[in-house]
């Protein structure tokens, strides 16, 4: 496995030096578990939403069309987002402000109640997410699978990205560092690929002192356009 030195070596070397990559990489800052702890419940759900309905599907018209989604989804209220009346859902699934998909417009109800078990469980649903070792992505990814709806693979990761969590994400230009670099054979397919792809992440980030969210910018800039 390379070491995180040689790896940002290649990386400055294609996006034109040291100090032009470290710019780059300021504008992914990951925020403080303070901040993160801070984010009110139905931004979490919100961004939960825009994950769930923007997977396998247009981001530019889930973007064009997220005000309405705020408006048809209450402001993406937690508790009114749980618990919705068989008219609220008829309805949603007739509202052209949105993308009218029922599996996507349910995962909204599942979300918003694993936030407030969340909530019940920690204090609050930011709490959770907040205090969450990072040296662990893959022990949430779990969590965020097996207890919530839509929140798999890239979905979760970018989910997490978007709280400003320290995350890595599996994209294809990380994908094909990693096995140019010897963590992977191949794309991750399961729990063993993702415990290596984990344990290389921590031991970059011991190497460099830099978060998840760094070293997976770094890797992704090292290949690719």
């Amino acid at each position: 496995m390379k070491s995180f030195d040689e790896i940002w070596a290649i990386a400055a070397a294609r996006k034109g030096g040291d100090a032009a990559l470290e710019e780059m990489l300021a504008a992914y800052r990951s925020k403080s578990a303070a901040e993160i702890a801070a984010t009110p419940d139905d931004r979490l759900l919100a961004s939960m939403a825009r994950q769930a309905f923007q997977a396998g599907f247009s981001w530019k018209v889930i973007e064009t069309k997220w005000p309405g989604f705020e408006a048809a989804f209450d402001g993406f209220d937690v508790n009114a987002c749980a618990f919705p009346s068989e008219e609220k859902f008829d309805a949603l699934l007739k509202d052209t402000r949105i993308v009218r998909n029922a599996r996507k417009i349910m995962s909204v109800q599942t979300n918003a109640r694993f936030l407030l078990e969340l909530a019940q469980e920690s204090g609050s649903a930011a709490r959770f997410f907040a205090g969450w070792p990072d040296a662990d992505e893959v022990g949430l990814l779990e969590v965020l699978k097996a207890r919530s709806s839509g929140m798999g693979g890239e979905s979760a990761m970018r989910f997490l990205r978007g709280l400003g969590k320290p995350s890595f994400i599996t994209s294809r230009d990380v994908t094909a560092a990693l096995i140019r670099d010897g963590v992977l054979e191949k794309p991750p397919s399961g729990k063993r690929d993702m415990a290596r792809v984990q344990a290389a992440f921590n031991e970059w980030s011991k190497q460099s002192g830099r978060d998840l969210t760094a070293i997976s910018r770094v890797l992704a800039m090292s290949v690719g356009v």
